[in-house]
This record gives C-alpha cells, sequence and structure tokens, in this order.
C-alpha cells in the first residue's frame, strides 16, 4: 500500500530508502577479523579482507541467520538459493577493487514495514534485503592535508535493505527509518549505534507534477540521524523544486548533506547498475536455505512487535496507536509489560508512558532504559491514582520527585507532600456548603440551566480543598447538593 501524496509547491515528493544495517556478529562477513568499534586503524584487516593473493572468502554462517531473521520478521520471501556478486568500482576505500554483494538474487525479496505518521497508519513495501560487505573508511582530519585510509570496517557485514519508492515527505521517511531502527535491534541482529555507523541511511529523492513519471532522483548518502534525514530530504525538495521552476534539469548524482549548513551538495554523478559490471563470485559458491534451517531460526525468533501490539490490543484494550508506541522497541514494551503487572491498569500505564514520561526522556534526550522512575514505581504511583490516594495532578508532583531522586518511596513522598486527597465525606460536605454558600450567583446561574457556572464552582471547592478532594467526589456532591 503506498503512501498517500502530499504536494509541496504543487509538486509531488518521491522518497526510497536504502538502509545499510551492520550485522551483530563478532567476525566479518568472509573472514574471522573482529568487527569490534574503536580498534586503531588497520589493526582488524586481515588478508582476506584485503583480498591479498591467494586468499578465499569464507560465508558467516551468522550473518545468513540474521538476514533469515529480518526476512521472517517483514513477511518477504526468504529466497532458497541466492547469488553472490562483484560490485565492480574504485573508491580508495576499497581494497579490493569491488565489493561483495548480492545483485540479481538477494537473500531476502519483498516483505512491508507498517508504521505511524501521527496516528496515521502507513504501509512501505520493501523491494529486497541483501547481504554485502562493507568498504573502508577514508579519514581526513588531523592529517596535514591529506587523507588516510582505515581499513578496520573491510568486510563488516551488512544488510542492505532497499525499500519502494512509495513516501512522500521527510517525516514519513523518518517514520520508517525509526520503524526500521527499532525492528532490528528489537531482532538483535544490529546494535542500531547510529554514531558508529552502525544503522545508515541513504536517501533517494526525486519530486514530479501529480501523474507524470517519475523524476531524476538524487541519492542523499550517509545519513546517521533521523534529524539530518528529515532536514536533508526537506532541502533537498526544495532545491529541486527551484531547480526545477528555473528551467533546469535535475541530474542523477549522489549528495552529501552538511549538517552544519543544512543544504545537500553534489559528491559525485550517481552510477547505474550497469556501470559496476556485476557478475557472480567466482569464489563464492550459490547460497543454499533449507526450509528446515529457516524453521529453526523462526523458532529461535522473540515476539514480533506487530504480534505484541495486536495482543496488547486484544488482552489490555489499547488502541491500535497505542499498542504501536508500546511496541516501538524491545526496551518500551519490556517497561510497559513491568508497569502494568504492578498496578494492573495497562491504559493508564500507557498514558503515562507517552505522556510525563516521554516528555522528560525527550528532554533529557534519554532512552527509556535510563529512566530515573523503575517500571516497579510507576506502577505504584497509578495503584494510588486508582485507589483514590491522589489526584492525577498530585501523581505529577510525586513523578516530578521520583524523576529528581527526591525520595523512591511513592507512599512516603505522598505523605512527605500532604497530597493525600480527602476522604473523609463529612468534611468534603462541610467544605462544600461553604462554597454553595458563598458562591450564590453561580448556583443561580447554574439552576438557571447554565453548565459552565457547574465547573466554576468545582473550581472553588478544589481551591477550598487546595487540590486535595477527590474531584469525582467533589462533582458527585455537587450534583446532589444542587438536586441535579
Amino acid at each position: 500500500m503506498a503512501s498517500s501524496s502530499k504536494l509541496i509547491r504543487g509538486y509531488e515528493v518521491v522518497i526510497g530508502l536504502e538502509n545499510h544495517v551492520q550485522l551483530s556478529t563478532a567476525s566479518k562477513i568472509f573472514s574471522g577479523s573482529s568487527t569490534a568499534f574503536g580498534a586503531a586503524p588497520n589493526t582488524q584487516a586481515s588478508p582476506v579482507d584485503l583480498a591479498l593473493p591467494g586468499t578465499l572468502p569464507v560465508l558467516n554462517r551468522g550473518a545468513v541467520e540474521r538476514a533469515i531473521r529480518f526476512g521472517l520478521a517483514v513477511g518477504a520471501k526468504v529466497a532458497p538459493l541466492s547469488i553472490f556478486a562483484r560490485k565492480n568500482y574504485f573508491y580508495p576505500d576499497l581494497p579490493k577493487g569491488y565489493q561483495i554483494s548480492q545483485f540479481e538474487i538477494p537473500v531476502v525479496q519483498g516483505g512491508r514495514v507498517e508504521f505511524f505518521v501521527g496516528d496515521e497508519k502507513k504501509v512501505v513495501n520493501l523491494t529486497r534485503a541483501h547481504l554485502e560487505e562493507d568498504a573502508g573508511k577514508s579519514l581526513h582530519e588531523d592529517y596535514h592535508g591529506q587523507s588516510g585510509i582505515d581499513l578496520n570496517r573491510a568486510g563488516t557485514p551488512l544488510l542492505e535493505i532497499v525499500s519502494e519508492p512509495e513516501m512522500r515527505s521527510g517525516a514519513e521517511a523518518c517514520e520508517y527509518a525509526k520503524t526500521l531502527h527499532a525492528l532490528v535491534m528489537w531482532l538483535g541482529i544490529c546494535d542500531g549505534n547510529m554514531q558508529e555507523g552502525s544503522f545508515r541511511c541513504d536517501v533517494n529523492v526525486s519530486v514530479r507534477k501529480p501523474g507524470e513519471p517519475y523524476g531524476t532522483r538524487r541519492e542523499i548518502k550517509n545519513l546517521n540521524s533521523f534529524r539530518n534525514l528529515i532536514q536533508a530530504v526537506d532541502y533537498e525538495v526544495n532545491w529541486q523544486i527551484d531547480e526545477i521552476e528555473d528551467g533546469r534539469k535535475i541530474q542523477q548524482a549522489t549528495v552529501l548533506f552538511n549538517p552544519d549548513t543544512g543544504e545537500t551538495r553534489a559528491m559525485r554523478s550517481k552510477e547505474d547498475s550497469a556501470d559496476y559490471r556485476y557478475f557472480p563470485d567466482p569464489d563464492l559458491p550459490p547460497l543454499l536455505i533449507a526450509p528446515k534451517w529457516v524453521e529453526r531460526v523462526k523458532g529461535e525468533m522473540p515476539e514480533l512487535p506487530s504480534v505484541m501490539a495486536a495482543r496488547f490490543e486484544q488482552q489490555d484494550g489499547l488502541t491500535a496507536y497505542d499498542a504501536a508506541i508500546m511496541t516501538q522497541s524491545l526496551a518500551t514494551a519490556r517497561f510497559y509489560e513491568a508497569a502494568k503487572q504492578v498496578c494492573g491498569a495497562p491504559k493508564l500505564v500507557a498514558n503515562w508512558l507517552m505522556g510525563e514520561v516521554s516528555r522528560r526522556l525527550n528532554s533529557e534526550e534519554r532512552e527509556i532504559e535510563a529512566s530515573p522512575v523503575s517500571p516497579a514505581l510507576l506502577g505504584a504511583l497509578i495503584q494510588r491514582i486508582q485507589d483514590g490516594t491522589i489526584s492525577n495532578n498530585a501523581a505529577k508532583q510525586v513523578f516530578e520527585a521520583l524523576w529528581s531522586g527526591e525520595g523512591s518511596d511513592v507512599d512516603a513522598l505522598i505523605e512527605a507532600k500532604g497530597l493525600k486527597q480527602m476522604s473523609d465525606t463529612g468534611e468534603l460536605e462541610r467544605i462544600l456548603d461553604e462554597v454553595l454558600a458563598a458562591n450564590q450567583k453561580s448556583v443561580d446561574e447554574f439552576r438557571a440551566g447554565k453548565d459552565k457556572a457547574f465547573n466554576a464552582l468545582v473550581g472553588q471547592a478544589m481551591k477550598a480543598t487546595k487540590g486535595k478532594a477527590n474531584p469525582a467526589a467533589v462533582n458527585e456532591l455537587l450534583k446532589k447538593k444542587l438536586g441535579a
């Protein structure tokens, strides 16, 4: 299902993503060299990685299993036979003069990714996902005007995931990439560290008038943050429209995004597949994946986010949107389930996670694993809302105290801050009588049919009790006293 079109300055934006996912194996895809990050340059490049004469590549079984796992997760076909090919091009950090990849027959074929943009559900189809080796890295800093080459990354296993061009805005592309990022981490096939290059985004962008053929695309390479992805796409879209409006043609190119200026710039002309002169790698036999192998991998997989979200909808009564947010990462899902187990209130837990918890995490740029308020504490706090001990507003004060480390006991904090709701009905009735006597005008207006007057009386009652009265009890007793 393609995403709905949204016009920008009268043009339809067409976006497809290629994501390079570094697989979480301890060794490289065709050699035993380590994939550990941060080693001294060129200390993890073996003769096989460098394609020295007489060396032969041997496929890493763990890399294949991670590809199978991904294919099953997105509902794709896992090819029983796939072929490794040589992709020929020259670049200083490509030691072999070619990259071992897959071309005509990839290991994963098809599939789809579902995600939300706001509360609107989107589906993007996948073209393929194929195994390949990474190149090295060119270093341009601290070399006195020269460039250095670090070949530690050469041969690192990658799964390149290619989408159909079905996204129509930077926001859609960003949410797709976030969902894919969360999925590969959920499956345990990638650590997701974008700063270290474990998850990289190449974005193909073109524009066209509605109903016209696809325009010429430009590929924005190696975006390593979701914020940069949106900024790069938005800039590129407006740049392409400006070019077309000024009567110039878009030239197919590979471009880079500069986060300091917020602009894209052309790096080189973009090749077509024919320019790479693909041919089957003579040193690697076809990859054969038997049905039994697929079934074994399937049996070892965790519960998928989509399956878990459906369970949260059916068992917990969450909306599809709420369930999707609760399963946006394995850590979030575990937090939600642990808190829910404490208080037995799934909807309230989801509301707090999407509200106060999310707000504080975002403001401090923390992941949920680093939340100072544990699932047990959040569950205990929600219990005190449920049993009427505190109001929602008071609960927020307790939450802030827990977050800032003022204490680690919900009941002790409620007591220390004097936040308990009034539970003495007789005392509450006495206060309400005083409020009604002091606000005769509002009483008369309510009896004359003005509903806003009732809200004013509730407000006065809450003020008189310093916010400690249970709002539901105040509403009920006021209606009773007013004969409503």
